[in-house]
């Protein structure tokens, strides 16, 4: 392994002497830190890592990309890595930096199957768990200077208002990174923030919120670097960028809500239907959150925030007195409309009609207090809530494209294209490894389908109806419970055992993703003379090497690459397959997606198909909320061809 490792380092060090350009790639070492635990087949885990890190550096010299992520995971010890160095350094210096990285890594123990290196240009980090997520871990995360600024209180006031605007701006710009130039008395302060690609928006602001309050402790010395599991801040009186790699973030620093209108300086490119049922209030009740930092929370503790209160006075008249005209949909729980506030803000109004009691009262407040601390861009935001008599009201962030089945079966069938559908495909996949690895405790949605997928006014997507959502407490690998859900969307050992772990919703995912690419519906046969459901077809498809025959016969074949498309059906197999165990984590499905290399070594086995038993082939799922016992579910392994 270490003559491995010393072979790559001279060979990207030889790379690098015929390129030219190597400047200053910042290698002076930050933090380093090695796992205790050892890979369990060594032969197998040292071919993993190289394969990883061969990956990785492949798409730094090949690609020029400033991030990189790889995963091999053949055999028992799998390995996921990622790279990621500042955007204003050349490809040359961030190979460079990479190669001083890797050959720290031979520093570890043999086998250790973990490992993270942080240098002041760059960060390497491999691990045997996807943890591409990850945004904050204990330990050291600030390094300040010694020496103070000449003038400390004009020195110390602007630098803590450039390192703000920093926190607040780059989470909304595209590939999370910022860097800017603030003149102060006798110089000027360089400073620039920066995420990990594959957090979220929120992961990133939490994290850069965490760095901000460390960084802040340098202050007023001239220089200081907070740095964490999936984010970096730097700030200096020093250049340690040239000036016109700088980045306008003035659009953003006050809040703005749009990545559009961020100006790139020189070279650098840099109606939700949500309520948890009441049932759940019991669970909710014995749940204590833990005494161990949760989930990436590494001050620990959650304070959840309670949502708006809304009068029905106002409700009542902003939705026209809840008119026809004014509903947008009907669902499990009660009608949507749009409503239209007094200060011009449009949001969606869901009526719920669920009695009236004390308990209920209590059990309605708490359930929506914790649902409304929810907060991802790619998941419908709940806004507030009103009770009045028997009705509980909740109040939306408004959709302006209402939900993806009507792009893909209804009205406006055949007007997506595929940039569009894959945008939807990754951002519905980010949306839910927040709710599941990110939130401090996880959430299982349960109901996860088209329907359920809205678009904004840019079609994005976010994730509603959160009207079936469970928690799952940390302790506990899945809930035994009765189902409820819709079938044709469902994992086998939900709809069958009661079953449920976050691996259904990973289940339901691969379904949707299924319909996005082939504009048809899971739970219908095809009009043709196959009569196939939608997993049997892709399944048959994917068997004979013919996955293109898939694709929404809407989609121009010149709009999008063949195998890409391939690929992203590949991996809606690898949702489906029987083995809930054998399913990816939502986590290392957005690596998977985002990633534009293949899948190597994964394969899809065999999925199941989850279909119930009605007199029409076509009448083949339940309606959302309902009980199993409505109709008789059957499970079958789908024929090799």
């Amino acid at each position: 392994m270490v003559m491995q490792l010393k072979l790559l380092a001279l060979t990207l060090l030889l790379w690098l002497r015929v390129e030219g350009a190597l400047g200053d790639p910042q290698i002076s070492l930050l933090n380093k830190g090695c796992s205790q635990y050892n890979a369990t087949n060594l032969s197998n885990f040292y071919e993993n890592l190289n394969a990883t890190l061969d990956n990785l550096i492949a798409q730094v010299r090949k690609q020029r990309k400033h991030f990189a992520m790889a995963q091999e995971a053949r055999g028992a010890d799998p390995v996921y890595g990622m790279f990621q160095c500042r955007n204003y350094l050349s490809t040359a210096d961030c190979a460079a930096c990479f190669a001083a990285a890797a050959a720290q890594v031979r520093n570890c123990s043999t086998g250790a199957n973990g490992a993270r290196v942080i240098y002041d240009g760059c960060f390497l980090r491999y691990e045997s768990y996807g943890f591409f997520e990850q945004t904050t871990m204990p330990g050291d995360s600030i390094i300040c200077g010694n020496e103070k600024a000449a003038e400390a209180n004009g020195f110390n006031a602007t630098a803590q208002q450039v390192l703000k605007d920093l926190q607040i701006a780059t989470p909304k710009i595209t590939g999370y990174y910022a860097a800017t130039k603030t003149k102060v008395a006798g110089g000027a302060i360089y400073a620039i923030a920066q995420c990990a690609e594959t957090v979220s928006e929120s992961g990133c602001l939490e994290c850069l919120t965490v760095g901000y309050k460390n960084i802040n402790l340098c202050l007023p010395n001239k220089n200081g670097i907070a740095f964490d599991a999936g984010c970096f801040m730097r700030y200096s009186e020093t250049a340690f960028f040239a000036d016109k790699q700088t980045i306008d973030i003035t659009p953003l620093k006050k809040g703005g809500s749009s990545k559009k209108g961020v100006i790139i300086g020189g070279v650098v490119g840099g109606v939700g239907l949500v309520v948890i049922l009441l049932a759940l209030f019991a669970l909710l009740r014995r749940y204590k959150k833990p005494k161990k930092a949760p989930r990436g929370d590494i001050l620990g503790a959650t304070e959840l925030k309670g949502p708006e209160t809304y009068r029905y006075k106002g409700l009542k008249s902003a939705t026209k007195n809840f008119s026809d005209e004014n509903k947008l949909g009907e669902g499990g729980f009660g009608d949507v409309y749009k409503g239209t506030l007094k200060n011009g803000k449009v949001v969606a109004v869901k009526k719920l009609i669920l009695g009236h009691s004390r308990k209920i009262d209590e059990q309605f407040e708490s359930e929506v207090k914790l649902i409304s601390n929810v907060h991802h861009k790619n998941l419908v935001r709940l806004l507030g809530c009103c009770i009045n008599g028997q009705e509980r009201i909740l109040v939306y962030e408004y959709m302006a494209n209402n939900s993806l089945d009507r792009f893909l079966f209804g009205q406006k069938k055949g007007s997506l294209n595929w940039k569009q559908r894959y945008d939807i495909i990754l951002g519905t996949a980010k949306g839910l490894a927040y709710l599941h690895e990110d939130f401090h405790i996880c959430i299982i949605h349960r109901d996860i389908k088209t329907s359920n997928i809205l678009l904004d006014e840019d079609m994005q997507p976010k994730i509603a109806d959160f009207g079936l959502a469970r928690l799952l407490p940390e302790d506990q690998t899945h809930l035994s419970t009765r189902f409820a859900g819709t079938l044709g969307y469902t994992a086998p050992e939900y709809a069958i055992n009661g079953q449920l772990s976050e691996k259904a919703d990973t289940y339901s995912f691969g379904v949707v993703v299924l319909e996005i690419i082939s504009g048809q519906k899971s739970n219908e046969f095809r009009a043709d003379a196959e009569g196939e459901f939608l997993l049997q077809r892709a399944w048959k498809l994917y068997e004979e090497n013919m996955l293109l025959e898939l694709v929404d016969e809407t989609l121009d074949p010149e709009d999008y690459d063949a195998e890409e498309v391939e690929k992203i059906t590949e991996i809606a197999l690898l949702c489906t397959q029987a083995s809930a165990a054998a399913r990816p984590t939502m986590s290392e499905l957005v690596l998977l997606l985002k990633n534009k290399n293949s899948l190597g070594q994964m394969r899809p086995s065999m999925p199941v198909l989850v279909q119930s038993n009605f007199r029409t082939k076509v009448e083949t799922s339940t309606s959302t909320g309902s009980s199993i016992s409505n109709a008789t579910a059957t499970v079958s392994m789908l024929s090799a061809r």
